[in-house]
């Protein structure tokens, strides 16, 4: 069906678009972009008042298929994602088997095709992620992938860590980071500080952080290749990746929303849905986390969507597992958080969230409001109220740790590879 969306105000900061415009989609390209656009055969949606962004790229999201459907699948993780506007998703590799092969690869990429859903599969750095051997980066990139990411397991091993950038930059992938010294995050559960100290449990400290990313940053000034950190949680890391990029270097960075919003005293009821992986750190992390999003040191915002049954959440907090959904209330937290306190414009909320992920993977003519590329658009009502419950989930997990807020800002339709998906 072809459509013809009346009346948006349409953002799209690469094309210089700031306006009221109506949108022709036919046979699920757009056709057209001016005012007062009329067809005889396209269905009109009535967007007046809404507005009509480039659709949003998550470059950080579990989608825990192969291995483990009981969480989400491929088929549930893009109805999520298309409820939260995001055409596009980096899948991470932590599946079952581990995405270190062409085949598990493939795999996804066809069941999201089927669904007609863009999902770029992260395959890992190392051979089943277990950070002493680089997996077959030529055959990975062959198959699809745009990234490796050993993701919650970091390469411990910094000869290892030198290879695998050397190797990656060589193919055109991108490595993806997840700074976490093992050794000094061993058993912790929340983030070290006086609320662990006060709630009797054990802490990960900045430094696991901080020392991964400074080590990295060295090694990407040894070798040139390019790398993306993965969502920044310390002040120290906001720090250093402002000074890389300061020397020049080739790094990108992302937070997530729950980074940039929470802290770790929200987690004073020991609710597990505040169990993250880095943690929700303190104020003034949090603090620098906003300052590194206004002054572009963070490029972009990306969900990290994690999802687990509530059997996996509702058990003592040392045993529950760590992270939360956020494919659903990303962008309405960010509207709410940043766009409705006057910390972030559109312009800059749309660049975040979809054309920095782009660019970050190496996209082009992807999700823009453009002619004659194929259309993959969000349409929001920035201004709609609504409190997060777990019935208006379609994730089928609801561990979210904004359940109960109240946010300003919601998705009212979502079009991807040329389809409508109305809310």
């Amino acid at each position: 069906m072809d459509y013809i969306i009346k009346s948006a105000h349409v953002i799209d900061p690469k094309n210089n678009i700031d306006d009221v415009l109506d949108v022709l989609i036919e046979k699920k390209f757009i056709t057209k972009i001016d005012k007062n656009i009329n067809s005889s055969s396209a269905k009109e949606i009535d967007a007046n008042g809404l507005y009509l962004f480039p659709g949003l790229v998550d470059l950080h999201a579990h989608f825990r298929d192969p291995g483990f459907e009981y969480k989400e699948t491929i088929e549930s993780g893009a109805k999520a994602a298309f409820h939260g506007g995001f055409v596009g998703c980096v899948s991470m590799a932590n599946t079952q088997p581990v995405c270190d092969n062409p085949s598990v690869v493939e795999t996804i990429l066809k069941k999201a095709q089927h669904i007609n859903f863009s999902i770029f599969p992260c395959g890992t750095v190392t051979k089943g992620g277990e950070g002493s051997e680089l997996s077959e980066m030529a055959d990975l990139r062959a198959a699809g992938c745009l990234a490796v990411s050993d993701d919650g397991n970091s390469v411990a091993d910094i000869l290892v860590q030198r290879r695998a950038l050397e190797y990656a930059s060589m193919l055109g992938l991108l490595i993806m980071i997840h700074a976490e010294d093992k050794q000094l995050s061993k058993n912790g559960l929340i983030n070290e500080g006086l609320v662990s100290t006060r709630l009797g449990l054990r802490g990960i400290p900045n430094a696991a952080e901080d020392v991964m990313v400074a080590r990295d940053i060295e090694l990407v000034k040894l070798t040139g290749a390019p790398i993306h950190f993965q969502h920044v949680s310390t002040r120290r890391a906001v720090e250093l990746i402002g000074e890389a990029k300061k020397a020049g270097l080739p790094v990108t960075a992302e937070a997530t929303p729950h980074h940039c919003t929470l802290i770790d005293e929200d987690i004073v009821t020991y609710n597990t849905n505040f169990k993250i992986n880095p943690p929700l750190r303190s104020i003034d992390d949090r603090d620098a986390i906003v300052r590194g999003l206004e002054m572009n040191i963070i490029d972009a915002i990306a969900t990290d969507h994690a999802p687990h049954q509530d059997v996996e959440k509702d058990i003592e907090f040392d045993k529950a597992l760590f992270g939360t959904t956020g494919l659903e209330t990303a962008l309405a937290v960010i509207l709410t958080y940043f766009y409705h306190k006057n910390i972030l414009s559109l312009q800059d909320i749309v660049k975040k969230m979809s054309l920095n992920p782009q660019s970050i993977l190496g996209l082009s003519d992807f999700a823009e409001v453009k002619k004659d590329i194929e259309a993959n658009l969000v349409l929001v009502d920035i201004n709609k109220e609504w409190t997060v419950e777990k019935k208006s989930f379609v994730s089928k997990s609801k561990n979210s740790c904004f359940l109960g807020k109240k946010l300003k800002g919601k998705v009212a339709a979502t079009i991807c590879k040329g389809i409508l998906h109305l809310f």
